[in-house]
């Protein structure tokens, strides 16, 4: 959530930072409507306060034996405005909260303009891979050692979703133990969530009410607005809720494991078949809480973890700026892992990093009280530690060899308890 009061000051700059996002919005008319607000709060303030002394009048004229027709008639008068002015204030109100609350967050100075075609590209990390035999796709492998029952998930649960079975099952269960065992090395404070949330935490996070629609919404007559977690990003932001942390307890650091639930599935692109897209896979989460002047360590550090897990795994990935267009609608700068699919022959995000500075701390209403007693809404930022989705069909077309076995990652064996899928 932004300041009104600084978009009123500063509104040149927030159409600037809304021209980079490719959004669209009315800043002045919706200054117009807060100054109404504020106009209609003051002038019903006005009539409560008239409201209160007539009602002390009454008493007195009441207590003395006079006449209070008069005064009855101005009291009927006062509540009549007051009943028109609370209506137009609702009406209003209305209206601005609808554009308001929609609004995305800033960006940094630095981002590009436009939407993902715009994005830049940082890095690059390790050699594409390059076979001197007929490579498969990932469903081919996947099938071809058992490692994921298509078929039976669909019979059971639909089309965008798949079993893990077998070796499939230990290796994804690998991946996630890799992460987790890293993330508590680093000392990050590890969460087993709820997946089922309520509506606030979506309006926390700011994915909630531009992007409801995307998330799958319990049934109204059990649990109405709650939905199921999307990220546990959506959760670990909203942990400290109406709260005031201490300046020394800052930064918080957490990381989660949790199952990942998305309206948005796979497509009908044959190269966006199997696990690429669906309404269901796993991920690692990491959330920092901090004060503002510690958001550029915290973005690094971040930033670096999820490089590492991905390095370790010995992939190669790209490192690449959104543009902003293409950031999330609560984030200030975000940089993206993707995560190179031979079969694709293209780079998939298997990994976001990015800043919300104060957007998400105002939505939640979290603060940090600082050492000279005066308080400040945090700044929170959050790093995929990855989303094992897109981590497996990689490892497994990275790493395949020519008699259709996989190799596996070195520091997956330990977890796995062998060093070839076949």
């Amino acid at each position: 959530m932004l300041d009104i009061k600084d978009i009123k000051k500063r509104k040149e700059y927030y159409e600037n930072c809304f021209k980079k996002r490719q959004y669209e919005v009315d800043l002045e008319a919706l200054i117009k409507q807060y100054d109404k607000i504020v106009e209609l709060k003051k002038l019903q303030e006005e009539l409560l306060t008239q409201k209160n002394k007539g009602a002390k009048d009454f008493d007195l004229l009441k207590r003395t034996g006079k006449d209070t027709t008069t005064l009855q008639t101005e009291m009927k008068e006062l509540a009549k405005q007051t009943a028109q002015i609370t209506e137009k204030l609702a009406k209003v109100q209305e209206e601005y909260d609808k554009v308001f609350f929609a609004l995305p967050n800033i960006v940094v100075d630095d981002t590009p303009a436009g939407n993902k075609e715009n994005n830049v590209v940082l890095k690059t990390f390790g050699k594409k891979p390059s076979f001197d035999f007929k490579a498969k796709n990932h469903i081919q492998l996947c099938k071809q050692l058992n490692l994921i029952d298509y078929d039976r998930a669909t019979k059971i649960a639909g089309e965008g979703n798949w079993i893990y079975t077998g070796l499939g099952a230990r290796l994804e269960w690998a991946i996630l133990n890799f992460c987790i065992e890293e993330h508590l090395k680093d000392g990050f404070e590890f969460k087993l969530l709820p997946h089922i949330l309520k509506y606030e935490c979506g309006f926390g996070a700011g994915q909630f009410p531009k992007f409801a629609n995307e998330d799958f919404f319990i049934d109204k007559n059990f649990l109405p607005n709650n939905f199921l977690l999307p990220t546990a990003e959506t959760a670990l932001v909203n942990l400290h809720k109406n709260e005031v942390l201490k300046e020394e307890d800052l930064p918080k650091k957490y990381f989660a494991y949790t199952p990942c639930f998305r309206i948005e599935a796979g497509s009908n692109r044959p190269d966006e078949k199997g696990m690429i897209r669906g309404h269901q896979f796993n991920k690692v989460e990491m959330v920092e809480y901090v004060a503002p002047e510690d958001n550029e360590r915290a973005w690094n550090e971040l930033l670096g973890k999820a490089e590492r897990i991905v390095q370790k795994l010995g992939l190669h990935y790209r490192l690449v700026q959104l543009a902003g267009g293409d950031y999330a609608h609560g984030m200030a700068k975000t940089w993206d892992i993707e995560i190179y699919i031979p079969s694709m022959d293209r780079y998939t995000e298997v990994s976001s990093v990015s800043t919300a500075l104060n957007y998400q701390g105002r939505r939640t209403n979290t603060k940090y009280q600082k050492k000279d007693g005066t308080k400040d809404y945090v700044y929170t930022l959050n790093a995929s530690g990855i989303a094992t989705s897109r981590i497996f069909p990689a490892i497994l077309e990275q790493y395949q060899n020519a008699d259709g076995t996989v190799t596996v990652p070195q520091v997956l064996v330990k977890y796995l308890g062998c060093d070839i899928l076949k």
